[in-house]
């Protein structure tokens, strides 16, 4: 089990995570890669005191870049959509 404060790295704002922000109640989240779902469900409850409704998780694999000193591989992420309850709201900005 991880502490709360270590599974949430940061909020992800893109375009398709804030339309799903304020249409769908859903928050995107980049978490530690050892953070199960219920891990996320606690760490969200406990940081922003709302109630989770459901959490989907998925890794992204890192990229490869080009750089002058070579190819360098990326770490992958993972990251997490929240789901919340439809009485509940997060305010990021």
């Amino acid at each position: 089990m991880i502490d709360s404060t270590h599974v949430l790295k940061k909020p992800l704002v893109t375009e398709k995570a804030t339309f799903d922000m304020n249409e769908d109640n859903r928050y995107t989240f980049e978490v530690d890669r050892r953070a199960g779902k219920d891990d996320v469900k606690r760490a969200v409850e406990s940081v922003y005191g709302v109630r989770v409704a459901g959490v989907q998780t998925l890794l992204r694999k890192g990229k490869r870049r080009r750089l002058k000193y070579g190819w360098v591989q990326e770490q992958p992420t993972k990251k997490a959509i929240v789901r919340l309850h439809p009485e509940d709201k997060i305010e990021l900005f």
